[in-house]
């Protein structure tokens, strides 16, 4: 039969609640411009193989949409 406790829940170190919040912002922050770098990686590919804007001009619309992208979103 399971042995019945009736000690504390929580056993060990106590909670650091302060770096939690720190790593769940870090995790929002790097979710928020990974998603920038990808709709602008998916758009600029999307200019580049289906329109005759060419590499390089699709590398510049790229570095731009990153710029305009983490301007907005700071």
């Amino acid at each position: 039969m399971a042995k019945h406790h009736s000690g504390p829940v929580e056993m060990g170190a106590p909670m650091d609640y302060a770096e939690h919040e720190k790593t769940y912002n870090f995790f929002l922050s790097a979710t928020k411009y990974l998603t920038l770098f990808c709709v602008a990686l998916l758009i600029s590919m999307a200019a580049a193989f289906f329109t005759t804007m060419g590499f390089f001009s699709s590398l510049v619309l790229f570095i731009l949409l990153n710029v305009a992208g983490f301007f907005f979103l700071r």
